[in-house]
């Protein structure tokens, strides 16, 4: 299961994973074997940097140790997932970004109606989340839920292997990671809603939404919260993103400023699509970039941007960008344009090069 997961992405194409797929049946039963008989090493980590939503530095396993990961992730998230509460929804079959904004725009409606104006929204962000998440209390809480020692040797040597890196934290490239973030965060979950009994709560990852009767309920609550996530877990918030907010500014997160009413796409998101729009039209053009390519980078943004009020600003981009048109719901790079431009530059190269030749 988790070898086809693997050959499912990108990383197929790897060098790695082409020797590995030659001969697929042999290596998985070798590494199976190795697993067995308690004979596995992890080969260790490669480094690259993203650049977007941000910049960070991705520690990735190699191909091999990818798939053993992922073996494990489809065991514990069996054992952990029906432990987690309801409204969490990062990395967890069948819920995802969109169906945490749709909560929290319920969850909105419902306060307002509930609390009024007076109502607040507590907005919680872990600060270098990954980074800092303490692997000794992860452990902790997976040794509560797995009895079998040969099977925590192997789970404690992948964790255990993010000390090459720094002595906190766990890899953004490594694929438990996100489960490891959804084990340690039920902490903070569990201790919001049984012990503080909050009714409006979303947590997607690192970021947790509250929403309360007034702002000195408020002001308790991100207190409460802020100190059990550093006693508890030894992990501090952000404090310049650990705020409380009148429920009629809204909240900024996983992607949307959401308010009560309705819900906008934030600004960071505007920026980034602007400028992959201004970019894509010189790519198709010198033809580096398929028009396939970029409809498909385009549409899943489009489809993201579908849930909220975004109308009046992807109409902006249709007007401003002429190369895209919205067809039967999706987007599509008008050939035409792209091929019209294509001639022009080719006249104009001529007419440089006529022109050159005329000089000397």
């Amino acid at each position: 299961m988790a070898y086809n997961k693997s050959q499912q992405g990108k990383s197929k194409y790897r060098s790695e994973a082409l020797v590995f797929a030659q001969d697929a049946t042999l290596n998985l039963s070798k590494l199976r074997d190795e697993l067995i008989n308690e004979t596995y090493e992890f080969s260790g980590y490669f480094e690259f940097t993203v650049t977007q939503p941000k910049v960070r530095v991705i520690n990735a396993p190699h191909y091999r140790d990818k798939i053993v990961q992922l073996a494990i992730n489809n065991v514990l998230k069996g054992i952990f997932n029906p432990g987690l509460i309801d409204h969490t929804y990062a990395c967890i079959d069948g819920r995802g970004t969109h169906r945490c904004v749709d909560k929290i725009s319920e969850f909105s409606r419902k306060a307002k109606w509930e609390y009024g104006p007076e109502a607040y929204f507590v907005k919680v962000d872990v600060k270098k989340f990954f980074y800092s998440l303490d692997r000794d209390i992860l452990k902790e809480f997976i040794d509560r839920k797995i009895n079998d020692d040969k099977a925590l040797r192997l789970v404690y040597k992948i964790i255990d292997s993010a000390g090459s890196i720094d002595k906190l934290g766990m890899p953004l490239g490594n694929t438990l990671s996100q489960l490891s973030a959804n084990i340690t965060m039920n902490a903070v979950d569990q201790y919001c809603k049984r012990t503080l009994s909050l009714r409006y709560y979303v947590r997607y990852a690192d970021d947790v939404v509250i929403i309360v009767r007034n702002k000195d309920e408020a002001n308790r609550i991100l207190n409460s919260v802020m100190n059990h996530l550093n006693t508890r877990l030894n992990l501090n918030a952000n404090k310049n993103k650990s705020k409380i907010f009148p429920i009629s500014q809204g909240v900024n997160t996983v992607g949307f400023k959401i308010y009560s009413t309705h819900r906008l796409l934030r600004n960071e998101s505007k920026k980034t699509i602007k400028q992959k729009l201004r970019k894509m039209r010189k790519l198709i053009v010198n033809e580096t970039m398929e028009p396939e390519k970029a409809e498909q980078i385009l549409n899943s943004w489009y489809g993201h941007a579908k849930n909220g009020n975004s109308y009046n600003f992807v109409l902006k981009l249709l007007n401003k960008y002429d190369y895209i048109k919205i067809e039967n719901g999706t987007v599509k790079i008008i050939e035409e344009v792209i091929e019209n431009e294509r001639t022009l530059l080719r006249r104009e190269s001529i007419q440089t090069s006529n022109a050159q030749g005329e000089l000397h």
